[in-house]
Order: structure tokens, then C-alpha cells, then sequence
């Protein structure tokens, strides 16, 4: 009897899942889901390609902040 309970449980939780999924993906909304996703994947792309300069870049950044810091 307690499995009947939970696969029924289980079953109306699915059937929340699909119908929100359902809904995400014919809204418009999802339009700029996607859009944000894809946009995240270009940067992580572009930092992927240029990782090295990026480092170097960086690390002379926190040199020059670490070096002048005594100045101020």
C-alpha cells in the first residue's frame, strides 16, 4: 500500500515537472533563457581561447597594485 502511495506521489511530481518544462520551453521566456545560456557559453568560449592572456594580464594588474600600494 505505502508503494502505491509513493509511485503515485512520484507520478503527480512528474507530471508538474513536464507541464512547467512544458511551459518554460513554449513561453517566450525561454526565448531569453536560451539566449543567456548561449551568450554564457560564447564568454566561457572566449576565456577558454584566451586564458593565457588573460593571466598575464591579470597577474600584472595585481603586480603594479601590490608594488604602488606602498604609495598611497
Amino acid at each position: 500500500m505505502m508503494m502505491l502511495k509513493l509511485k503515485w506521489k512520484l507520478g503527480m511530481v512528474a507530471n508538474k515537472i513536464r507541464r512547467r518544462a512544458e511551459e518554460v520551453l513554449n513561453s517566450q521566456e525561454g526565448v531569453g533563457t536560451v539566449e543567456v545560456v548561449l551568450l554564457i557559453l560564447v564568454a566561457v568560449g572566449l576565456v577558454l581561447i584566451f586564458k593565457d592572456k588573460i593571466t598575464s594580464l591579470v597577474n600584472s594588474i595585481f603586480s603594479k597594485i601590490t608594488s604602488q600600494a606602498g604609495k598611497v
